[in-house]
């Protein structure tokens, strides 16, 4: 027998030896098992209680248990004081900050005011109170001789701050 076929054997005695063995350990453990089988009863089903009283969450003091625990912070240092740009689409006079319009009429019919104003290229355009010029400011007021615009802006800190604009009518021959 060579070398090769005596590992072999060998290896084939172990596992037969193996296997006997766990053969044996089995009849034994189930021929225990039978004369010692605990008998099993079923169990008293549970028993709920009926209640009468309503739960109400009492929010005051406490946190909405809909947000999560841990929030995500920013990595970068922010000034607290930073206007927040809000995303927004702008139209009409949006487009046109303040400064770059200049006042050249103003109308009263009845109770309406009107103003007329130029961008850079001399286009004209009409404006009444409540029209939004630029990205933060509206038109708040027309008196005879001027136009108020009023900004707000907010800032990270939650803070509004505000800025009053006026386009006064240049007489002719100003500049």
């Amino acid at each position: 027998m060579t070398h090769r076929n005596g590992i072999i054997l060998a290896s084939s005695l172990w596992i037969l030896i193996l296997f006997t063995g766990i053969g044996t350990a089995a009849e034994q453990a189930a021929g225990s098992s039978d004369s010692a089988q605990p008998s099993l009863t079923p169990a008293a089903p549970l028993q709920i209680k009926a209640s009468t009283e309503t739960f109400h969450y009492q929010l005051e003091g406490r946190s909405d248990p809909f947000l999560p625990f841990i929030t995500e912070r920013s990595t970068r240092n922010e000034d607290p004081n930073e206007i927040i740009e809000e995303d927004q689409v702008l139209t009409g006079m949006q487009l046109f900050e303040p400064s770059q319009l200049t006042l050249v009429a103003l109308m009263a019919t009845g109770k309406d005011k009107f103003a007329m104003v130029q961008d850079f290229t001399g286009k004209g355009y009409i404006i009444k109170e409540g029209t939004r010029i630029g990205r933060r400011g509206e038109v708040s007021e027309i008196t005879p001789s001027r136009v108020i615009i009023k900004e707000s802006a907010r800032t990270r800190s939650g803070q509004t701050l505000t800025n009053t604009i006026a386009m006064v009518l240049k007489k002719e021959g100003e500049e």
